[in-house]
């Protein structure tokens, strides 16, 4: 797990914990956020409790905190080795991902997050390009992306979920 904490102005970005599933949970039930970006609704807090275990313990995995609030509204993550997309498994390569409740869309906050870890992977992790997916009809991540200088680079089709399902997901990358 990161030790390592980022602030900006409306933000902290630190790693998680358990405190924070009842936080997770309120956000990720939303079926609005979850199956755009290809994972199912959270049903319970001791799921969110599994998960700040499991998937956000992983190095470099954030939650992003509304300073107002000193709440969780989102998790970012720089992905290595084995969590990265199996096309994007090169030397000096790494994948960003990221998701947002849903009352905070539309205020740049996810923008102030990812460049904060563009940033971190090509400057203090020494990756030499950040690579970017999202699927079809989740134009607000194609957006942040745009925004933060990545490139159209790749589609790739019928990419299974965590639903269950299959879509097409386009890749975008930036790099040093």
């Amino acid at each position: 797990m990161s030790t390592t904490t980022f602030s900006t102005p409306r933000l902290i970005l630190r790693p998680w914990c358990e405190d924070d599933a009842e936080a997770l949970f309120r956000w990720a039930s939303n079926p609005a956020v979850g199956p755009i970006a290809g994972w199912p609704a959270h049903r319970s807090v001791e799921e969110s409790r599994e998960i700040i275990r499991t998937v956000f313990s992983a190095p470099e995995t954030y939650a992003i905190v509304w300073r107002e609030t000193d709440e969780p509204i989102g998790a970012a993550a720089i992905k290595s080795g084995e969590g990265l997309s199996p096309s994007l498994q090169g030397d000096g390569d790494t994948e960003l991902g990221y998701w947002l409740a849903e009352p905070y869309w539309g205020r740049g906050i996810m923008t102030e997050v990812v460049e904060v870890l563009i940033d971190r992977a090509l400057g203090e992790l020494g990756y030499h390009r950040v690579w970017a997916g999202y699927y079809d009809g989740n134009l607000r991540s194609c957006r942040v992306m745009e925004k933060c200088g990545f490139r159209p680079h790749h589609t790739e089709y019928d990419k299974p979920t965590l639903l269950g399902d299959t879509r097409t997901e386009h890749f975008m990358v930036v790099e040093r």
